[in-house]
């Protein structure tokens, strides 16, 4: 039975995020009911990080078990077909080794996430970005980071409905970059780690909005995480400004 993985880009905003719902849209129901008009079901594929609601990607990795000796390009543009008019697109498609997983053999997660900082409310960027009307300092957000970086217990910036085992993991990179555009000032963070806990990056980029409004002072978000208690937290950004970018593997199977 040969084995696909593929890479997904999808707008979550019609979506009560990845993971398949019994009353609500998701995007692993979108992708499964795809691949059940191509070969009988039912289909049930792994993905390399379970989004939220509202959350997008531009690179989500699945996999998938197939009946048939699929080509990787024929089966992505017929899944491409059956996914219209829905905001989900298969941008890769790979043959694999059928003990390849796109969740256990990731050794990698990026994220990105996007701030609109000006006054005026966005128009053509609505739903992609969070919209901060006020200035932010981002060298003080820089500084804030700066704590975050490394081996930590983060219960802190965890959510309490978090499933994973540990809240103790390693945070590789948590880079802040200010991106002037045509519509105004961005501002991207951008977070690599091994695997990330529920609601971690939308968890660190309202805490650090907080310092870069000049609310908390950045020292502040050391203290945040030396008590590991969610209510030291800062408040929890919206989803809409989160993007899953890139997962990385040993061997690349998009390369």
């Amino acid at each position: 039975m040969p084995r696909f993985a593929l890479q997904v880009e999808y707008d979550g905003r019609p979506f009560a995020g990845w993971q398949r719902q019994a009353d609500q849209p998701s995007v692993q129901g979108a992708i499964e009911d795809a691949l059940a008009k191509l070969e009988p079901g039912p289909h049930t594929i792994a993905a390399a990080g379970r989004t939220d609601a509202g959350v997008h990607a531009r690179a989500q990795v699945c996999h998938c078990d197939l009946q048939k000796p699929w080509d990787a390009f024929k089966l992505m543009s017929a899944l491409n077909h059956h996914l219209k008019p829905l905001p989900v697109a298969i941008v890769g498609s790979s043959e694999v080794d059928e003990d390849w997983h796109a969740r256990f053999s990731a050794h990698e997660r990026r994220y990105l996430f996007r701030i609109l900082n000006r006054r005026s409310r966005p128009t053509l960027e609505e739903g992609q970005v969070w919209h901060v009307a006020h200035p932010l300092d981002v060298e003080a957000m820089r500084e804030g980071a700066k704590h975050l970086i490394g081996l930590h217990d983060f219960t802190t910036f965890r959510s309490t409905m978090c499933q994973a085992a540990s809240p103790v993991k390693t945070l590789d990179e948590l880079s802040i970059s200010e991106v002037p555009t045509t519509a105004g000032l961005e501002i991207h963070f951008y977070l690599r780690a091994r695997s990330f806990l529920h609601n971690q990056v939308r968890s660190f980029v309202g805490t650090l909005e907080r310092v870069g409004a000049g609310g908390w002072h950045p020292d502040k978000v050391r203290e945040a995480l030396e008590a590991k208690d969610r209510a030291a937290c800062g408040p929890v950004c919206p989803p809409h400004g989160l993007y899953l970018v890139g997962v990385g593997y040993p061997d690349d199977p998009f390369a």
